[in-house]
Protein backbone atom coordinates (compact mmCIF):
# COMPACT_ATOMS: atom_id res chain seq x y z
CA UNK A 1 0.00 0.00 0.00
CA UNK A 2 1.47 3.39 -1.14
CA UNK A 3 0.47 5.02 2.24
CA UNK A 4 2.76 2.48 4.08
CA UNK A 5 5.77 2.91 1.68
CA UNK A 6 4.96 7.06 2.13
CA UNK A 7 5.31 6.37 6.22
CA UNK A 8 9.02 4.53 5.82
CA UNK A 9 10.36 6.97 3.53
CA UNK A 10 8.86 9.67 6.15
CA UNK A 11 11.05 8.01 9.14
CA UNK A 12 14.18 8.11 6.82
CA UNK A 13 13.50 12.09 6.18
CA UNK A 14 12.38 12.40 10.29
CA UNK A 15 15.65 10.80 10.97
CA UNK A 16 17.52 12.96 8.99
CA UNK A 17 15.49 16.27 10.81
CA UNK A 18 16.92 15.11 14.00
CA UNK A 19 20.33 14.53 13.35
CA UNK A 20 20.14 18.51 12.67
CA UNK A 21 18.24 19.49 15.30
CA UNK A 22 18.08 16.66 18.03
CA UNK A 23 14.08 16.66 19.51
CA UNK A 24 15.78 18.48 23.29
CA UNK A 25 16.60 21.25 20.59
CA UNK A 26 13.13 21.82 18.43
CA UNK A 27 10.86 21.54 21.72
CA UNK A 28 13.01 24.18 23.46
CA UNK A 29 12.59 26.02 20.25
CA UNK A 30 9.40 25.49 20.12
CA UNK A 31 8.37 26.21 23.62
CA UNK A 32 10.26 29.66 23.35
CA UNK A 33 8.49 30.73 20.28
CA UNK A 34 6.74 33.83 20.80
CA UNK A 35 4.59 33.60 17.51
CA UNK A 36 1.00 33.33 18.49
CA UNK A 37 -0.30 30.96 16.02
CA UNK A 38 -2.95 32.13 13.61
CA UNK A 39 -6.81 31.14 14.03
CA UNK A 40 -6.91 28.35 11.45
CA UNK A 41 -10.00 27.13 12.72
CA UNK A 42 -12.29 30.62 12.02
CA UNK A 43 -10.51 30.91 8.80
CA UNK A 44 -12.48 27.48 7.91
CA UNK A 45 -15.45 29.28 9.47
CA UNK A 46 -15.98 32.26 6.92
CA UNK A 47 -19.29 32.71 4.95
CA UNK A 48 -19.52 30.60 2.15
CA UNK A 49 -17.19 28.28 1.87
CA UNK A 50 -13.54 28.26 2.91
CA UNK A 51 -11.18 26.84 0.49
CA UNK A 52 -7.39 25.81 1.73
CA UNK A 53 -5.05 26.24 -1.21
CA UNK A 54 -2.41 23.80 -1.35
CA UNK A 55 1.10 24.20 -2.70
CA UNK A 56 2.99 21.19 -3.48
CA UNK A 57 4.93 20.28 -6.31
CA UNK A 58 4.24 16.40 -6.89
CA UNK A 59 1.49 13.47 -5.49
CA UNK A 60 2.04 10.16 -5.61
CA UNK A 61 -0.91 9.61 -7.60
CA UNK A 62 0.04 12.16 -10.61
CA UNK A 63 3.70 12.41 -10.40
CA UNK A 64 4.99 16.21 -10.67
CA UNK A 65 2.35 18.73 -11.15
CA UNK A 66 4.38 21.93 -11.54
CA UNK A 67 7.56 22.07 -13.01
CA UNK A 68 8.37 25.77 -12.99
CA UNK A 69 7.72 25.47 -8.93
CA UNK A 70 8.02 28.51 -7.03
CA UNK A 71 6.25 28.11 -3.31
CA UNK A 72 6.33 31.49 -1.88
CA UNK A 73 5.00 32.78 -4.95
CA UNK A 74 2.18 30.40 -5.30
CA UNK A 75 1.24 31.07 -1.55
CA UNK A 76 1.30 34.97 -2.26
CA UNK A 77 -0.76 34.35 -5.56
CA UNK A 78 -3.17 32.55 -3.39
CA UNK A 79 -3.40 35.04 -1.10
CA UNK A 80 -4.21 37.67 -3.14
CA UNK A 81 -6.68 35.55 -5.21
CA UNK A 82 -9.06 35.20 -1.74
CA UNK A 83 -7.63 31.98 -0.50
CA UNK A 84 -8.71 31.53 3.29
CA UNK A 85 -5.70 29.40 4.36
CA UNK A 86 -2.93 27.84 2.57
CA UNK A 87 -1.79 23.83 2.97
CA UNK A 88 1.96 23.59 2.47
CA UNK A 89 3.47 19.58 1.75
CA UNK A 90 7.03 19.38 3.79
CA UNK A 91 7.11 15.62 2.72
CA UNK A 92 10.49 15.22 0.72
CA UNK A 93 10.04 12.14 -1.34
CA UNK A 94 6.75 11.52 -2.97
CA UNK A 95 5.58 15.11 -2.95
CA UNK A 96 9.11 17.07 -3.51
CA UNK A 97 8.02 19.23 -0.58
CA UNK A 98 10.53 20.44 1.95
CA UNK A 99 10.49 22.38 5.49
CA UNK A 100 11.79 25.33 4.16
CA UNK A 101 8.92 26.14 1.80
CA UNK A 102 6.98 26.11 4.88
CA UNK A 103 8.98 28.59 6.49
CA UNK A 104 9.75 30.78 3.51
CA UNK A 105 5.67 31.39 2.86
CA UNK A 106 4.98 32.09 6.15
CA UNK A 107 7.20 35.20 6.06
CA UNK A 108 6.08 36.21 2.79
CA UNK A 109 1.90 35.20 3.69
CA UNK A 110 -0.75 36.57 6.68
CA UNK A 111 -3.03 33.91 5.80
CA UNK A 112 -3.26 30.60 8.33
CA UNK A 113 -0.77 27.84 7.64
CA UNK A 114 -1.13 24.17 7.53
CA UNK A 115 1.86 21.70 7.74
CA UNK A 116 0.66 19.02 5.10
CA UNK A 117 2.56 16.04 6.14
CA UNK A 118 2.68 12.89 7.71
CA UNK A 119 3.08 13.23 11.33
CA UNK A 120 3.98 10.10 13.22
CA UNK A 121 6.29 11.83 16.22
CA UNK A 122 6.05 14.25 18.65
CA UNK A 123 9.21 15.84 16.82
CA UNK A 124 7.06 17.05 13.43
CA UNK A 125 4.61 18.87 15.52
CA UNK A 126 7.19 21.10 17.82
CA UNK A 127 9.28 21.23 14.22
CA UNK A 128 5.92 22.75 12.33
CA UNK A 129 5.89 25.62 15.18
CA UNK A 130 9.07 26.24 14.57
CA UNK A 131 8.51 26.71 10.77
CA UNK A 132 5.77 28.84 11.30
CA UNK A 133 2.93 26.49 10.53
CA UNK A 134 -0.55 27.07 12.22
CA UNK A 135 -2.12 23.69 12.02
CA UNK A 136 -0.84 20.43 11.50
CA UNK A 137 -2.63 17.43 9.51
CA UNK A 138 -3.17 14.43 11.23
CA UNK A 139 -3.80 10.97 9.26
CA UNK A 140 -6.02 8.51 11.01
CA UNK A 141 -5.19 5.95 8.41
CA UNK A 142 -1.31 5.98 10.09
CA UNK A 143 -1.83 6.20 13.37
CA UNK A 144 -3.60 4.60 16.95
CA UNK A 145 -6.43 6.49 18.67
CA UNK A 146 -4.28 7.42 21.52
CA UNK A 147 -1.43 8.41 19.09
CA UNK A 148 -4.04 10.78 17.86
CA UNK A 149 -4.99 11.96 21.33
CA UNK A 150 -1.48 12.01 22.04
CA UNK A 151 -0.80 14.50 18.55
CA UNK A 152 -3.74 16.51 19.44
CA UNK A 153 -3.46 17.51 22.80
CA UNK A 154 0.40 18.63 21.91
CA UNK A 155 -0.38 20.42 18.68
CA UNK A 156 -2.84 22.10 21.19
CA UNK A 157 -0.71 23.01 23.95
CA UNK A 158 1.35 24.94 21.50
CA UNK A 159 -1.08 26.63 20.34
CA UNK A 160 -1.49 25.06 16.95
CA UNK A 161 -4.98 23.45 15.46
CA UNK A 162 -5.10 19.93 13.86
CA UNK A 163 -6.93 18.99 10.62
CA UNK A 164 -7.26 15.37 11.44
CA UNK A 165 -7.96 13.51 8.20
CA UNK A 166 -10.85 10.32 7.85
CA UNK A 167 -10.99 8.07 4.56
CA UNK A 168 -14.14 5.59 5.92
CA UNK A 169 -16.35 5.22 9.52
CA UNK A 170 -13.81 3.36 11.27
CA UNK A 171 -11.42 5.99 11.15
CA UNK A 172 -13.97 8.70 11.59
CA UNK A 173 -15.03 6.69 15.08
CA UNK A 174 -11.25 6.93 16.15
CA UNK A 175 -10.52 10.73 15.44
CA UNK A 176 -14.42 11.48 17.19
CA UNK A 177 -13.31 9.57 20.19
CA UNK A 178 -10.82 12.23 20.46
CA UNK A 179 -13.24 15.18 19.95
CA UNK A 180 -11.31 16.40 17.43
CA UNK A 181 -12.79 19.44 16.60
CA UNK A 182 -11.33 19.99 12.51
CA UNK A 183 -12.11 16.98 10.54
CA UNK A 184 -11.19 16.54 7.19
CA UNK A 185 -12.70 14.01 4.87
CA UNK A 186 -10.41 12.53 2.15
CA UNK A 187 -12.59 11.92 -0.98
CA UNK A 188 -9.74 9.72 -2.24
CA UNK A 189 -9.16 6.03 -2.17
CA UNK A 190 -5.85 5.55 -0.40
CA UNK A 191 -5.34 1.75 -2.21
CA UNK A 192 -6.89 2.52 -5.64
CA UNK A 193 -6.48 6.56 -5.91
CA UNK A 194 -9.89 6.70 -7.09
CA UNK A 195 -11.84 9.96 -5.87
CA UNK A 196 -15.48 9.80 -4.47
CA UNK A 197 -17.22 12.95 -3.35
CA UNK A 198 -19.64 10.51 -1.63
CA UNK A 199 -17.03 9.95 0.77
CA UNK A 200 -17.74 13.47 1.83
CA UNK A 201 -21.41 12.74 1.67
CA UNK A 202 -21.17 9.24 3.68
CA UNK A 203 -19.29 10.41 6.47
CA UNK A 204 -20.34 13.77 7.79
CA UNK A 205 -23.48 12.65 8.50
CA UNK A 206 -21.76 10.40 10.83
CA UNK A 207 -20.05 13.14 13.05
CA UNK A 208 -21.69 13.19 15.96
CA UNK A 209 -21.04 16.61 17.57
CA UNK A 210 -20.35 20.26 15.89
CA UNK A 211 -17.01 19.92 14.06
CA UNK A 212 -15.54 21.97 11.27
CA UNK A 213 -16.08 20.22 8.40
CA UNK A 214 -13.08 19.77 5.78
CA UNK A 215 -13.67 18.28 2.20
CA UNK A 216 -10.23 16.91 0.35
CA UNK A 217 -9.57 15.67 -3.20
CA UNK A 218 -11.37 15.53 -6.07
CA UNK A 219 -12.72 18.84 -6.43
CA UNK A 220 -12.12 20.52 -9.69
CA UNK A 221 -14.88 22.90 -10.51
CA UNK A 222 -17.39 24.76 -9.16
CA UNK A 223 -20.65 22.35 -8.87
CA UNK A 224 -17.97 19.73 -7.09
CA UNK A 225 -17.58 22.26 -4.22
CA UNK A 226 -21.24 23.38 -4.16
CA UNK A 227 -21.85 19.38 -3.84
CA UNK A 228 -19.49 18.78 -1.11
CA UNK A 229 -21.11 22.13 0.58
CA UNK A 230 -24.51 20.44 0.38
CA UNK A 231 -23.33 17.60 1.93
CA UNK A 232 -22.01 19.39 4.91
CA UNK A 233 -18.39 20.84 4.46
CA UNK A 234 -17.20 24.10 5.65
CA UNK A 235 -14.20 24.04 4.00
CA UNK A 236 -12.13 22.39 0.96
CA UNK A 237 -8.82 21.43 0.67
CA UNK A 238 -7.42 22.25 -3.24
CA UNK A 239 -4.10 21.17 -4.37
CA UNK A 240 -3.65 20.19 -8.27
CA UNK A 241 -6.63 22.05 -9.70
CA UNK A 242 -4.90 25.28 -7.99
CA UNK A 243 -1.36 24.43 -9.15
CA UNK A 244 -1.74 23.77 -12.78
CA UNK A 245 -4.16 26.95 -12.74
CA UNK A 246 -2.50 29.29 -15.40
CA UNK A 247 -4.75 31.90 -13.44
CA UNK A 248 -5.39 31.10 -10.00
CA UNK A 249 -7.57 34.54 -9.51
CA UNK A 250 -10.23 33.42 -11.91
CA UNK A 251 -10.02 29.82 -10.84
CA UNK A 252 -11.19 30.76 -6.94
CA UNK A 253 -13.56 32.78 -8.33
CA UNK A 254 -14.72 29.76 -10.47
CA UNK A 255 -14.26 27.82 -7.74
CA UNK A 256 -16.83 29.72 -5.50
CA UNK A 257 -18.97 30.94 -8.38
CA UNK A 258 -21.82 27.97 -8.17
CA UNK A 259 -22.46 29.35 -4.05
Amino acid sequence: MILDEIVEKRKEQLQREKEKFPLEEIREMALNSKRIPLDFKSALQADGISIISEVKKASPSKGIISEDFHPTDQAKAYEKAGANAISCLTEEHYFKGAAKYLADIRASVSLPILRKDFIIDEYQIYEAKVLGADAVLLIAAILEEGEILKFYQLAKSLGLYCLTEVHNEEELQKVTRCKCDIIGINNRDLKTFEVDLNTTKNLATKVPYEAVLVSESGMKDGSDIKTVKEYGADAVLIGETLMRSGNIKKTIEELRGSL
